[in-house]
C-alpha cells in the first residue's frame, strides 16, 4: 500500500519520538592528542624527541564543557652549557594527556632528556647518553647516545633515535589526508644528519638546523661547536565527530573547523580553554 502521508507511517513510527531526530545521535568524537617536541641542544648537541602521540575516540555527554590545552614545544639549548634544551609540554583533551618529548643533550657529555621519546646525547668528549622514553612503546622511544662521531637524534612516537637521525614518528589521517606527527629531532656534527617523519628536524654543519614544525610534535634540531639549537614544534589537538552537532570554542584557544565526509574536524593549534559540543 503506498504511503499517503509520511507523518502517519510507519516509516516515521520507526524513528525516535524526538522534534530533532539528531538529537539522537550519539556524541562519539576520534581524536589526536599529540605533545610539544622537545628542543634541540646547543653546542656539539642532541636531537629533541618527539611528543606523545595518542589517538583513539571516546563517548562524550553535549553541553558539558571539556578542557583542551595545546603544548608548547620544548626551548632550545645554548651556545654553552647553563642554557639547557628543554621538554616538550602536555596537550590535552578531557582526560587524554600527552607528555612533551626530551630536551636535546649538550656541551661536556650531557645526556638526552627523559621524555615521551627522549632527547639525543651530546657528542663532545666520551659522548652524551640518550635520553630515555618515559614508557618504550607506550609514550614513544629512546633518543641516541652521542660519540665522538655525532651527536644523537632525538627518539620518535614511532622508534628510536639514531646516531645523528631523530626517530620516525607516527601518522594520522584524522583531518583527511595522512600527516606525520612526533619525530624526533636530528643530531649535530654530521652534514647527513636529518629529522624523521613526523615534524622533527635535522641539524646540518655550521648551524644549519631548523625548528621542530608547528603543531606537528617533533623535536628541535641540535647544534654544533658554540651554536645555539631550535626550538620543538608545538603540539596539536584534532577531534572529528558528527555533522549533527556543532562545537563551542572557549575564549583562549585558537582552533578552525571544516567537514570532512559526513564529519566536522576542529584542529586546535594554540592556547587552553574548553569546548562544549550541542
Amino acid at each position: 500500500m503506498a504511503v499517503k502521508f509520511f507523518s502517519k507511517s510507519t516509516i516515521l513510527q520507526g524513528l525516535p519520538k524526538s522534534s530533532n531526530f539528531f538529537n539522537n545521535v550519539p556524541l562519539i568524537v576520534e581524536y589526536l592528542v599529540v605533545g610539544g617536541g622537545g628542543g634541540g641542544g646547543g653546542d656539539h648537541s642532541g636531537g629533541g624527541g618527539g611528543g606523545q602521540f595518542s589517538t583513539s575516540s571516546v563517548k562524550l555527554t553535549p553541553t558539558t564543557s571539556y578542557t583542551v590545552t595545546i603544548g608548547a614545544g620544548g626551548t632550545a639549548g645554548g651556545p654553552r652549557n647553563g642554557i639547557y634544551a628543554g621538554n616538550g609540554a602536555s596537550s590535552v583533551f578531557s582526560t587524554i594527556t600527552s607528555t612533551g618529548g626530551g630536551g636535546g643533550g649538550q656541551y661536556s657529555d650531557r645526556a638526552g632528556s627523559t621524555g615521551a621519546s627522549g632527547g639525543g646525547g651530546a657528542s663532545y668528549g666520551t659522548g652524551g647518553g640518550a635520553g630515555a622514553a618515559t614508557t618504550v612503546g607506550v609514550t614513544g622511544y629512546n633518543g641516541a647516545a652521542g660519540n665522538n662521531s655525532g651527536a644523537g637524534g632525538g627518539g620518535g612516537a614511532g622508534s628510536a633515535g639514531e646516531q645523528s637521525e631523530g626517530g620516525n614518528g607516527l601518522s594520522s589521517s584524522i583531518t583527511g589526508s595522512a600527516v606525520g606527527y612526533a619525530g624526533g629531532g636530528g643530531g649535530a656534527d654530521r652534514s647527513d644528519a636529518t629529522g624523521r617523519d613526523g615534524g622533527g628536524n635535522g641539524s646540518l654543519f655550521a648551524g644549519g638546523v631548523t625548528a621542530g614544525a608547528p603543531n606537528r610534535g617533533g623535536g628541535g634540531g641540535g647544534n654544533t661547536s658554540v651554536q645555539t639549537g631550535t626550538g620543538g614544534g608545538s603540539g596539536v589537538v584534532i577531534l572529528s565527530y558528527s555533522f549533527a552537532y556543532t562545537i563551542s570554542v572557549g575564549v583562549g584557544l585558537t582552533a578552525s573547523t571544516e567537514t570532512v565526509g559526513l564529519n566536522k574536524v576542529t584542529t586546535f593549534t594554540a592556547g587552553t580553554g574548553t569546548v562544549s559540543f550541542a
